[in-house]
C-alpha cells in the first residue's frame, strides 16, 4: 500500500518539527547547563569539559561509522592539524567567554561572527555584498556596541575570550566549508576526522590550560554528586547537539536555518535572564540584544536575495548564499559551546 502525497507531507512536517525541537533544545540546553556548573558549581574548567564533550562524541562517531552512517574518507594529517588548531582555540575561546561573560554578552559576542565572517569572504574569496546586505552588518555591529558599553558585567579577560573566540570561530568555519569542498567530506566524516584528534588534545592540554586560566586544578575541584550529574549531563547534551545539528543540515534550506538560528539566540537570551539574571540586565542590553537580532534577521534576507552576496571570481554555482554547515554554524558551532 503506497503512501498518499498528503500523508507523506504530513510525515515530513512532523519530522521537520521534530528535528528544529531536537536541535533547539540540545543548543540551548547546553549553554544553559555549562553556565550553571560553571556559575552555580564552581567547575571552571572549561578546556577540559570540552575534551570530556568530544570523548563522548568520538564515542558517538564509532558508533556511527559501525552503523554504516560514516563511510571511509581521506584528510591529510597537515589539513587535520590546521582545523584542529583553528577548532580547539574557538572552543576553548567559547567556553572561557562563556565562564568570564554574562549569558547576555556572551551572546552577542556571537552575533558579530557575521561581520567577521563577512571579512574573511571579502578579502580570502573577493565575495561581494549588496548596500542592504553591508547595512544589515552594520547593524549588527551597532547592536553589539550598546550591548558591550552598557554591560557592566563585562570585564578586559572577558572581552579578550570573546575576542578571541569570535576570530578563531569564523577562520574554523571558512576552513570546514575549504575542507568539505576540497576533499568531498560530508560533516559526519569530518567530525570522524577530527573529534578523535580533539578529544585527546583537550584532555591532555586542558588540566594545563584550565590551571593557566583559573589557577585552580581539575584534580583538587571538590566533587558532588550534584556537580557530576551536570557533567555528564553536558557531555550528553553535547551529543545530542552534534547529532541534532546533523540531522537538521539537509532538511531545512539556508534562510530556514538562519531562522532557527535567530529563535536560538532569543531563548538562550532570555533563559539565561531567567537563571542568571543577576548579571546585569538593563534597559540598553535589551535595546542592544533587539538591535543585533533586528540586524541578524535582516542579514538573513539582503543575503539571500539574488546579488545580495556573490563571488567575483568563482562559478555562479559557488556564489549561491548560504549558511556554512560545517560541524556546526560555529555562530552555532555548539560543539563549541559543548
Amino acid at each position: 500500500m503506497t503512501m498518499s502525497p498528503t500523508s507523506k507531507a504530513d510525515k515530513k512536517a512532523v519530522l521537520d518539527a521534530g528535528a528544529w525541537i531536537f536541535n533547539i533544545v540540545t543548543s540551548v540546553g547546553i549553554i544553559i547547563v555549562n553556565k550553571a556548573l560553571m556559575a552555580t558549581y564552581g567547575f571552571s574548567f572549561a578546556t577540559t569539559l570540552t575534551g570530556l564533550h568530544f570523548a563522548t562524541t568520538t564515542l558517538m562517531t564509532l558508533v556511527l561509522r559501525w552503523l554504516g552512517y560514516i563511510q571511509a574518507s581521506h584528510l591529510p594529517v597537515s589539513d587535520l592539524l590546521k582545523f584542529v588548531t583553528f577548532a580547539n582555540f574557538s572552543i576553548v575561546g567559547m567556553n572561557v567567554s562563556l565562564m568570564w561573560n554574562s549569558v547576555g554578552f556572551y551572546q552577542i559576542a556571537k552575533l558579530s561572527m557575521i561581520p567577521v565572517s563577512c571579512f574573511l569572504e571579502v578579502v580570502l574569496d573577493k565575495v561581494r555584498y549588496s548596500r542592504d546586505t553591508k547595512l544589515s552588518i552594520v547593524l549588527v555591529l551597532l547592536g553589539v556596541a550598546v550591548c558591550t558599553v552598557s554591560d557592566v558585567s563585562v570585564n578586559a579577560k572577558g572581552f579578550i575570550a570573546a575576542f578571541v573566540a569570535v576570530w578563531s570561530t569564523s577562520l574554523q568555519q571558512y576552513y570546514v566549508h575549504s575542507l568539505q569542498k576540497k576533499y568531498s567530506l560530508g560533516s559526519f566524516n569530518l567530525l570522524g576526522h577530527t573529534a578523535p584528534v580533539q578529544a585527546a588534545s583537550l584532555l591532555v592540554s586542558g588540566p594545563f590550560v584550565d590551571y593557566w586560566l583559573t589557577n585552580k586544578r581539575v584534580d583538587a575541584y571538590h566533587y558532588t554528586l550534584a556537580s557530576m550529574f551536570f557533567v555528564v549531563l553536558s557531555c550528553i547534551i553535547a551529543i545530542g547537539t552534534n547529532l541534532s545539528q546533523f540531522i537538521c543540515i539537509g532538511r531545512f534550506t539556508a534562510v530556514s536555518f538562519q531562522v532557527l538560528g535567530h529563535m536560538k539566540t532569543v531563548l538562550v537570551l532570555i533563559l539565561g535572564f531567567i537563571f542568571f539574571g543577576k548579571e546585569g540586565l538593563n534597559l540598553q542590553v535589551i535595546l542592544g540584544m533587539i538591535i543585533a537580532i533586528l540586524g541578524m534577521i535582516w542579514y538573513g534576507n539582503a543575503s539571500s536575495k539574488p546579488g545580495g552576496k556573490e563571488r567575483q571570481i568563482l562559478s555562479p554555482q559557488n556564489s549561491r548564499p548560504e549558511k556554512q554547515n560545517g560541524l556546526l554554524n560555529s555562530s552555532e558551532n555548539d560543539v563549541g559551546e559543548a
